[in-house]
């Protein structure tokens, strides 16, 4: 089987998510040792040190970034650091299926942003397997109207700021070395971060909680560098919907890790998620096949 952009930009965002899942089940282990904030500082400094590193490594320095580049890496970054900001004072103040369900509004707003502004093609079995997708997630999340505030709004403006990360990424030259600019998002979350933890009182790591983060640092660096390779291989129109697959790591790992035992219509919506991603795939490849076949017209 030849694997088109598409298909590998789909498959590296299906990693994103499961490393990104992973992040997040040693974040929840370390709640209430350890001050997000800490933690976030703590995280981003290391791993902004790793792919400093990398990208001296992989000769990324000597290539650098053009001021178009470059310019548009700190706008990634700063869409990086609104989306924390905004992500987790609503999570902070919304119950957890509101936020999640406000928030899985991403990759159709995102395939609309690609359509406007990258002109990228979106046939109506592309938008159907998105639209398809986002029921299984309303059915996985089952959000209720309670709680719904200005904190909902602050939901939205991170789905925005989501957005506006990856039509950034997609506008990136083939050139730009994908260790540099994950460094400049990483490390602008680390200063951001940072600077806002001043104000919170920071705690003694504990071997556990130590090594919670060094398990996060690890994970994050390949999480971060597949979102940028994903986004800048694929349409970002295709890729951005494989983003649902988030939800699917994140019930098994509920399950294995934390013995949260999913519901009958949590299984039923992960099932259409499922299903919405491989008609996707399926689609592409008969695509590709079909443009494989050479004419036979005369």
């Amino acid at each position: 089987m030849i694997l088109t952009d598409n298909m590998k930009g789909a498959l590296i965002m299906a990693l994103s998510m499961a490393l990104f899942t992973l992040n997040d089940v040693f974040m929840k282990s370390l709640a209430g040792e350890v001050s997000l904030y800490q933690i976030l500082t703590l995280r981003n400094g290391a791993v902004t040190l790793v792919l400093l590193a990398l990208a001296a490594r992989t000769g990324a320095f000597r290539r650098g970034l053009s001021r178009r580049d470059a310019g548009l890496a700190v706008i990634r970054g700063l869409a990086e650091v609104a989306t924390a900001y905004f992500f987790l004072n609503a999570l902070f103040n919304m119950p957890l299926a509101n936020v999640t369900a406000v928030l899985q509004s991403a990759p159709l707003v995102v395939m609309v942003a690609a359509a406007i502004f990258l002109n990228e093609p979106v046939g109506w079995r592309r938008a159907s397997a998105v639209a398809a997708g986002f029921v299984g997630v309303l059915l996985i999340v089952r959000p209720g109207p309670e709680g719904f505030n200005i904190f909902a709004i602050y939901t939205l403006i991170a789905v925005g700021c989501i957005t506006v990360r990856d039509i950034v990424t997609r506008k990136l030259s083939r050139e730009a070395p994908t260790f540099l600019v994950t460094a400049i998002t990483s490390g602008l979350v680390c200063v951001a971060f940072g600077l806002y933890s001043v104000n919170v009182e920071w705690v003694a790591l504990t071997p556990v909680s130590g090594g919670l983060i060094l398990g996060a640092v690890v994970v994050i660096v390949g999480a971060y560098i597949c979102s940028v390779q994903a986004m800048r291989v694929g349409e970002v129109s295709f890729v951005s919907p494989f983003r649902y697959t988030a939800l699917l790591w994140a019930l098994l790992l509920g399950f294995v890790v934390f013995g949260d035992f999913p519901a009958p219509l949590t299984l039923l919506g992960a099932a259409i998620v499922v299903g919405s991603g491989l008609y996707s795939f399926y689609r592409e490849l008969q695509v590709t096949r079909r443009a494989a076949v050479p004419s036979t017209r005369p």
